[in-house]
């Protein structure tokens, strides 16, 4: 079983190396992200575990599954992606409503900046912010 799972990280973090072609958010250097290493392609449920959230209300959609977190760096959203371009468009839809977001590889999480800043010690990323929206 460790075996199995050792092997399927080292394809993750080998794909995560070789999958992301001119996305804004990714460095493209061998799996940097934001200037912090990532840790491969990794579902919401293996980000809530790194964050040690057990997700809620969770959703999935054709192109994205969303889950809530709270835990004691605050209380947040996983949103992961199909690939990098249905979270850059989901980023583009977004950014425009104001928030910030932490951002990764497939993908996002949103919450107060201070929040996010916690979150990325353990998931890597690069926080960006949206625009102000008013009314």
């Amino acid at each position: 079983m460790k075996r199995e799972l050792a092997a399927m990280l080292l394809v993750g973090v080998t794909a995560a190396g070789c999958g992301s072609h001119g996305s804004p958010y990714d460095s493209g250097h061998g799996g940097m992200v934001g200037g912090s290493s990532a840790q491969g392609v990794a579902s919401i449920e293996q980000l809530a575990a790194r964050t040690g959230c057990s997700l809620t209300g969770t959703r999935r959609s054709e192109q994205l599954q969303q889950g809530a977190c709270r835990t004691s760096q605050g209380r947040y959203t996983l949103v992961g992606f199909d690939s990098d371009r249905d979270r850059d468009a989901w980023l583009g839809e977004a950014k425009p409503w104001g928030g910030s977001y932490l951002v990764g590889t497939r993908w996002v999480a949103v919450g107060t900046p201070a929040t996010l800043e916690a979150l990325r010690a353990r998931l890597g990323g690069m926080i960006m912010s949206g625009s102000a929206h008013q009314h």
